[in-house]
C-alpha cells in the first residue's frame, strides 16, 4: 500500500468490485439474494454517496477502503488477492489517529474477520441476534481495549 485518501465519486466502481470479490471471499453464509440486495445498496446508495478511506498501491489502484462513522468503522473491505499484506491494519490505523478508540460491528459468522479484530486488541462489547436491517446474521459489537 502506497497511501491512504479518500474516495471520490469516480473510485464508486473499483470500489463495488473490492466489496463484491471480499464478501464472496469471506461471508459465505449470505445467501444469494441477501447478497444481491446488499451488492445494490453498496454499489447504488452507499458508495457514490459517501466517502470512504480507500488504500492505495504504488500506481494509484484501490486495494481497499474503510467506512467511518465518528469512531465507527462502518465498512472495512479488501480486495482478496491483497490480504495478508497489513493495508486492514493500516486502514485502521489511520481511522484510530482520526478518531481515537474504535467500535465496529461484525457479522458472528465471519471468523476471518473476527480473528483479524481479536488479534488487534478488539473484544466483544454486546451481541444483535441480526444484522441491522432485520436479517438472520447475527452481529458482534467489538471496541479497542
Amino acid at each position: 500500500m502506497d497511501s491512504i485518501r479518500l474516495s471520490t465519486p469516480d473510485d464508486s466502481a473499483a470500489l463495488a468490485a473490492i466489496w463484491r470479490a471480499s464478501v464472496r471471499a469471506t461471508h459465505d453464509f449470505l445467501s444469494e439474494q441477501d447478497f444481491q440486495d446488499l451488492d445494490r445498496l453498496v454499489s447504488r446508495d452507499y458508495l457514490p454517496a459517501t466517502a470512504v478511506w480507500v488504500a492505495l498501491d504504488a500506481a494509484g489502484r484501490p486495494q481497499g477502503f474503510l467506512g467511518l462513522s465518528g469512531a465507527h468503522v462502518d465498512a472495512l473491505f479488501i480486495d482478496p488477492a491483497c490480504r495478508g499484506q497489513g493495508i486492514g491494519r493500516r486502514l485502521l490505523a489511520h481511522a484510530e489517529a482520526l478518531a481515537g478508540r474504535l467500535s465496529v460491528d461484525v457479522n458472528e459468522q465471519n471468523a476471518a474477520a473476527l480473528g483479524f479484530y481479536r488479534h488487534l486488541g478488539f473484544h466483544a462489547t454486546g451481541r444483535s441476534p441480526r444484522d441491522d436491517a432485520g436479517r438472520p446474521y447475527p452481529l458482534l459489537h467489538l471496541r479497542q481495549a
